[in-house]
């Protein structure tokens, strides 16, 4: 077997590492960050829309975001949409732009992130795992269908184990990046 019959796996896999690096970007790490507000969406005319489609999202010093919408009448429900998501940080709205003030990290909340970060790590490896069986269940059956042989089997799962493992230390190593990075602020 070549290296380009495991393209669509580690493509996969890059996915996932992908995924999870947007979630840690998305972990308030004690500085303002728009990324935090990527996942929150407003009900914007009945279609789930992000923050930075509806509004100008700027931080005019590191503690603070201030959310100014384009259209007066979403301020609401940006503001609604906010209080809802589990930032944990209570929007102040003075009729023309929402501002978010963060403040410094307590012990508690940065071992809830802490928490929150390896639990995205463990979501990650589990995809990373899922990935591998669905390729050992795909070198099976290319297997029963005498598409490849015994040997071309084995080595396959040799080699799809080795990229799993790789990708399960990446995993590792950004999940104790990123804790490392929360504990020092």
């Amino acid at each position: 077997m070549n290296k380009s019959d495991y393209v669509q796996y580690t493509e996969k896999m890059e996915k996932t590492i992908e995924v999870m690096q947007t979630n840690f970007a998305a972990v308030r790490a004690g500085r303002a960050n728009a990324a935090v507000l990527d996942q929150i969406r407003v009900d914007y005319y009945g279609t789930p829309t992000p923050i930075n489609q509806i509004a100008s999202i700027a931080s005019p010093d590191p503690r603070t975001l201030t959310i100014q919408p384009w259209d007066g009448s979403t301020m609401k429900l940006i503001e609604k949409a906010i209080q809802q998501s589990d930032l944990g940080i209570n929007p102040q709205n003075d009729g023309r732009l929402i501002r978010l003030l963060f403040p410094q990290l307590t012990e508690e909340r940065r071992k809830d992130l802490i928490k929150q970060v390896r639990k995205y790590g463990e979501e990650s490896k589990t995809a990373i795992r899922n990935i591998r069986r669905d390729a050992m269940e795909d070198f099976k059956a290319q297997k029963k269908k005498s598409e490849i042989t015994e040997d071309d089997q084995k080595n396959a799962e040799k080699d799809i184990q080795k990229l799993t493992d790789d990708y399960v230390k990446q995993i590792e190593q950004l999940v104790e990046k990123k804790e490392k990075e929360l504990s020092e602020i």
